[in-house]
């Protein structure tokens, strides 16, 4: 139990880091990353005035059990087509801590062929 408790605090030391660096604003909001072993969600956020602009996430698409690299990408791109659509071009990938490898990655590729710019 000590071991799993130890991997959460190391992961949230991570994320705290990596949220010191980078902020969202309205016009250059922050794209923001969550995966679990099930579904992958992705959300535009104006950390300043503490707003969700857009979200997308593996269940808009049915999948409930499992996500893959192809899903992790189409997310991407309808978080691409729903942020052109809020007139929103320009975002700051916060990847939660996360390797920017699989699914990660096709969500950020998905969102770039989309076009957002990073």
């Amino acid at each position: 139990m000590a071991i799993k408790n130890e991997k959460i605090a190391r992961r949230l030391r991570i994320r705290r880091g990596i949220r010191r660096k980078i902020s969202g604003t309205a016009q250059r909001p922050r794209l923001s990353v969550y995966k679990s072993n099930t579904a992958i969600t992705a959300q535009l956020i104006d950390d300043i005035n503490g707003v969700t602009l857009v979200a997308a996430s593996s269940a808009e698409f049915g999948a409930r059990k499992n996500c893959n690299i192809e899903l992790a990408e189409k997310v991407g791109a309808k978080l691409a087509e729903k942020a052109t659509a809020n007139s929103i071009a320009e975002v700051v990938f916060d990847r939660s801590g996360y390797q920017y490898h699989g699914k990660v990655k096709a969500l950020a590729e998905g969102a770039r062929n989309g076009g957002l710019k990073f």
